[in-house]
């Protein structure tokens, strides 16, 4: 089992920045892949980012490439997503995410945080 905590939501405006971190346990950290999705209000959740076992490999959606920065560090068994230059239309709840293999983590992970809400204002 593994279980993930997100944390660092909140209200930013347009052009801002936030930072949500995603602490991880019941497994080693460094054994498996670990993402972020999101879901606004109405829509279906979409993938956002993901990072490999290493961290030395990350995927981003198109709509946040170039803004959003995904990483881990291995001695706060933690995952971070950056968020810059932040638009109304990121505005969603935020969930960790976590499997085994990165097609698992892209499309259907196994594990899932609690979510956190983000709104941006314009």
């Amino acid at each position: 089992q593994v279980q993930l905590v997100e944390s660092g939501g909140g209200l930013a405006q347009a052009g801002g920045s936030l930072t949500l971190s995603c602490a991880a346990s019941g497994r080693t950290f460094s054994t498996y892949v670990m993402g972020w999705f999101r879901q606004a209000p109405g829509k279906e959740r979409e993938f956002v980012a993901a990072i490999t076992r290493s961290g030395g490999i990350t995927y981003s959606a198109d709509s946040v490439k170039g803004r959003f920065t995904i990483s881990r560090d291995y001695a706060k068994n933690t995952v971070f997503l950056q968020m810059n230059s932040l638009k109304p239309e990121d505005t969603a709840v935020y969930y960790c995410a976590s499997d085994s293999e990165m097609s698992l983590v892209t499309t259907r992970p196994h594990y899932w945080g609690q979510g956190t809400q983000v709104t941006v204002s314009s």
